[in-house]
């Protein structure tokens, strides 16, 4: 079963909350969207974090891992809240509140010799996640953000999340965001990560399962973001997600792992301005 058109559906709701949202009626947003030129000046964000996230997906225990930050935007404009759970991504669109761009991420490898629980299960290589992304402020004060990815690699499906943050500037230089998360995927990412074939179930112990997409999980997020100074960030963040449906109730899941899946890090950034001709 294939949840393409669904998805790209609920993408297209979440991205354009304009049409429900008119929260100022002062503010006109232009008729044709801002589309930036390959020239003149950029501000380019980079950095890295470390984070304890679960071992794999569904996992009851977890390990450390690096986690990087990336971010473009053009010189000159504000700076955005950017969440530790965005993927790398690059707003070819920007107007007003309302941001879209290409997106990627990228998932690690699963390797059953890692990890006992995953003994009789087959490997899964790494995955790269490649899409798009829309947000938009309907608010000073609240963000809505949306990605679709699919994935080449490890795995085939369609992975999408939903965000929601409220951000509050508790001084000048820290800022506090939290809000909740919401994905949905396919069957064929289900498969790959969820399902225990007949062999995988001799193998392994397991029962058949045959795992189908849906929704996956429901959480919320919060962060911290310190600014040193203008170009240097501390943020500190935590991610909880409970895994739902056919995803939940994977053996795997169910039997040797955990429904609870927490994540949280810290991590440090440095701005810098391009110049392009």
């Amino acid at each position: 079963m294939s949840l393409s058109p669904r998805l790209f559906g609920i993408i297209g709701v979440l991205a354009c909350p304009a049409v429900a949202v008119a929260a100022d009626p002062v503010v006109m947003l232009p008729s044709v969207p801002f589309v930036p030129s390959a020239s003149g000046g950029w501000t380019v964000t980079v950095g890295i974090g470390g984070e304890m996230q679960p071992s794999y997906e569904g996992a009851g225990s977890s390990e450390l891992a690096p986690k990087p930050i990336i971010s473009i935007r053009r010189a000159g404009t504000p700076a955005r809240f950017k969440s530790m759970r965005d993927n790398a991504s690059f707003a070819l669109i920007d107007v007003g509140g309302f941001r879209a761009g290409p997106v990627g991420s990228y998932k690690a490898a699963r390797k059953a010799a890692d990890h006992s629980e995953l003994r009789g299960l087959r490997d899964v290589d790494f995955a790269v996640e490649l899409g798009g992304f829309a947000e938009y402020y309907a608010f000073d004060w609240l963000r809505l953000r949306s990605e679709l990815r699919r994935g080449l690699g490890g795995h085939e499906g369609i992975v999408a999340d939903f965000s929601a943050d409220v951000i509050v500037p508790l001084n000048e230089r820290m800022t506090f965001a939290a809000g909740p998360r919401y994905r949905v995927t396919d069957a064929k990412y289900a498969e790959t990560y969820f399902s225990v074939s007949n062999i995988e179930a001799l193998a392994s112990g397991l029962p058949v399962y045959d795992a189908k997409g849906g929704s996956s999980s429901v959480g919320a997020g919060a962060q911290l973001r310190y600014k040193l100074d203008p170009q240097w960030e501390v943020r500190g963040y935590v991610e909880y997600d409970k895994l739902l449906g056919s995803i939940a109730d994977s053996p795997l899941v169910k039997f040797r792992g955990s429904t609870n899946q927490v994540t949280y890090g810290l991590g440090v950034a440095y701005s810098f301005d391009v110049g392009v001709r």
